[in-house]
């Protein structure tokens, strides 16, 4: 099994999803956001950077966890991240509909990309379907999985980039699943943590 760590902000949201027994079981460390700097990462495979952290302090992270990808690490990025700090980000905002589920004939506008990559042996594209908060334009060798009308990428893999992996998803399950709402968000986590874990990246 991988050894998981995740940067902890220790938000409301955050902490109800990486305390949950079902995921935490997973996780090898939380690592407090104002102290990540003095952290040891060298005994983790995996580092999740989760929605929803203070953006001043992200970005001091971002050589550390550039560090952490180019020696071979494991990146995964939730939530709209609209700063500067993945590799080759392309970001593109976007209105937020939050309620066209509620709509007559209603279409989230997400399709399956790859509908073979590992990841969809544990989800399904309902389970990765709430609302959108914007797209990614990931570099043409970067495997989309789960993508706009347009092509604009919802869950992406980046191998190429760095010497690591990285999976960036404008999702943000964390922040939904800890604020109690959204039941989409419990599935993805359900099938997202064992994949993550043990499963083919």
């Amino acid at each position: 099994m991988r050894k998981i760590a995740v940067i902890y902000s220790g938000n409301a949201a955050h902490y109800r999803t990486f305390h949950e027994a079902k995921y935490a079981q997973y996780i090898e460390a939380l690592l407090y956001l104002p102290d990540f700097q003095e952290a040891d990462l060298d005994r983790f495979d995996v580092l999740i950077v989760p929605s929803q952290l203070n953006n001043r302090l992200l970005l001091q992270a971002k050589g550390k966890i550039d560090a952490f990808a180019e020696e071979g690490g494991i990146v995964v990025a939730f939530g709209p991240q609209p700063w500067e700090w993945l590799p080759n980000q392309n970001w593109e905002e976007r209105p937020t509909n939050f309620w066209w589920w509620l709509e007559e004939n209603a279409q989230s506008g997400l399709f399956l990309a790859n509908p073979s990559y590992p990841l969809f042996q544990y989800i399904s594209l309902e389970d990765a379907t709430w609302h959108q908060h914007g797209v990614f334009w990931p570099p043409e060798q970067a495997d989309k999985l789960i993508t706009t009308e347009d092509g604009g990428a919802v869950l992406y893999v980046d191998k190429v980039s760095t010497n690591g992996t990285w999976i960036i998803t404008t999702l943000d399950p964390d922040y939904h699943f800890g604020s109690y709402f959204m039941p989409a968000t419990e599935r993805f986590l359900d099938g997202f943590f064992p994949w993550i874990a043990v499963g083919e990246v």
